[in-house]
């Protein structure tokens, strides 16, 4: 998911759009016996273990067809338990099975020995059952141009949108009436009553704090703890953030550009950040003709620099591609960083398929191509880098077949103190739907990076923010301050460019956003 970036004061107002939340369904029926854990620990995280649950398709029709959720859980060790912590690691389309043993073993021991740690895959995604799966390769190489600089051009690319909207249509025209986020809220319930919890902890990143959010608009009385990190603006799903992220992006290559410049003597493509984003256009010019290694064009080449965006550990790997490029002509390095940040596996399509049918669903979109090409050539004029890439991705839901619904206004008084964290140029959800929610969500507290980039910020190698989290989650201490934050820690360092083969792969925070994954 996408938004804009901004500053420690910007201003928060909810729009008048948002609606009230549809009333609490009942839970289904709790199983008639519980559920079944089995041991399906890894070398990394060898305590967890994983099990399934049946969940209405339509929560309306408890009796009717069922559908499958996969769950996975580190059990708690302390004496005493706290309960379920249930996280999710955004997307929507992202699979939180692997994200259970993360947490559990990033967070203190202390702490995490008191929680049941529970992932799960939302319904439709990964070991989850059906799987969506609307058109396998939609991503495969070599894409048209991003850039309709023609009217061929522009055809060429709707008609990948709307082949891939109907293509969803006519294989899972049956599911994609129940693919919202509420749905997977009511689903998250049935966990909760699965577990036979009275009330759960929750732990999302990215889109995973609107579904937070969502859940406790609706269940409030069954939430214990709820932190949010990289919030989601919720008085912009989907349309209307998804356009104010092409900004923050913008910003963010802008900032890959000039800590390029900061370390010349590694790179040697010149200390002046403008020269050097000059050639990064130059370098997408000449892949648009001719695509490095047949396989890395124009679009390919967005796709693998976008994650830069989301994590800035990932800047030595794209630096080091991008000057052999220029200074050597040498190839290889992309295509290796396309392989490695860009290219969409099997389970990459599922994501997306998930990601649209989701996000199409949720909200009303514009159904003019009109009004979306206007936008985004006025949005590409100042922040050129991910505008149209951006627009294609969610171009199907100019089309897609299943009548909207109308988004969930998730202000709550209801709900217990959460906590929550931003820094403050996230580009994929930028700082201002920190402060929304934070105005939103009465008794909240919000923790800020201040000067941060990175999108999901816990667990992540800071040790200011970790120590909030971990004392909300021991004991529900929350920081009260004065300003719009509660609170404000240094941002991390940046990645240094000796550091390229740690930064990718070793560090605590390249595992996290590994499993984060891009387009959240």
């Amino acid at each position: 998911m996408r938004t804009r970036a901004a500053v420690l004061c910007a201003s928060a107002a909810v729009l008048a759009g948002s609606v009230t939340a549809p009333p609490a369904q009942a839970a289904p029926a709790a199983p008639a016996t519980p559920l079944a854990w089995k041991t399906c620990g890894s070398i990394t995280y060898p305590t967890l273990q994983c099990a399934s649950l049946k969940v209405p398709l339509d929560h309306a029709r408890p009796s009717g067809r069922q559908i499958t959720l996969a769950l996975t859980r580190v059990p708690h060790t302390a004496q005493t338990s706290q309960g379920p912590l249930l996280v999710n690691p955004g997307g929507p389309g992202g699979s939180g099975l692997t994200l259970a043993g993360y947490v559990a073993s990033a967070l203190p021991k202390p702490v995490a020995a008191q929680y049941d740690v529970i992932g799960f895959d939302p319904r439709g995604v990964g070991r989850s059952s059906p799987a969506l799966d609307c058109a396998p390769g939609h991503f495969k190489t070599v894409r048209p141009d991003t850039v309709p600089a023609s009217a061929a051009l522009e055809r060429t690319n709707l008609a990948r949108a709307t082949s891939f909207a109907t293509a969803c249509d006519h294989k899972y025209a049956d599911v994609l009436p129940y693919m919202d986020t509420v749905s997977a809220v009511r689903d998250m319930d049935a966990i909760r009553q699965a577990l036979g919890a009275p009330r759960i902890s929750y732990f999302g990143y990215s889109y995973g704090t609107y579904l937070g959010a969502v859940y406790a608009k609706l269940y409030p009385e069954r939430v214990r703890r709820l932190v949010l990190d990289s919030v989601v603006d919720p008085t912009g799903v989907w349309y209307k953030d998804n356009l104010g992220q092409d900004y923050a992006f913008n910003n963010r290559h802008r900032a890959l550009m000039a800590w390029i410049a900061r370390n010349d003597a590694t790179y040697h493509l010149g200390m002046d950040p403008a020269k050097i984003e000059a050639a990064w256009y130059a370098m997408r010019a000449a892949l648009a003709k001719k695509p490095a290694g047949g396989a890395v064009g124009a679009a390919e080449l967005e796709d693998t620099f976008i994650p830069g965006g989301y994590y800035d550990g990932y800047w030595p790997d794209l630096a080091q591609a991008f000057a052999a490029y220029v200074r050597e002509k040498n190839t290889k390095p992309l295509v290796a960083a396309y392989e490695k940040f860009g290219a969409v596996d099997a389970s990459g399509d599922n994501g997306y398929s998930v990601y649209a049918a989701v996000q199409c669903r949720d909200t009303s979109w514009p159904t003019s191509w009109k009004r979306w090409r206007t936008d985004t050539w006025a949005v590409y004029r100042k922040a050129p880098f991910m505008a149209w890439n951006n627009a294609w991705y969610n171009a199907p839901c100019a089309f897609w077949p299943t009548p909207k619904l109308k988004p969930v206004s998730i202000a709550n008084t209801q709900l217990p103190p959460a906590l929550l964290f931003q820094a403050t140029n996230d580009a994929a959800t930028p700082y201002p739907g920190g402060v929304t929610v934070h105005r939103l969500l009465a008794h909240s507290s919000l923790v800020v990076e201040d000067g941060g980039g990175n999108h999901g910020i816990t667990l992540s190698d800071n040790t200011c923010l970790d120590t909030y989290l971990a004392a909300y989650l021991n004991d529900g201490t929350l920081p009260h301050g004065a300003g719009t934050a509660d609170a404000v820690c240094k941002k991390s360092p940046d990645p240094k460019p000796q550091d390229t083969k740690a930064a990718s792969t070793d560090s605590r925070g390249s595992t996290l956003h590994d499993l984060l994954g891009f387009r959240r």
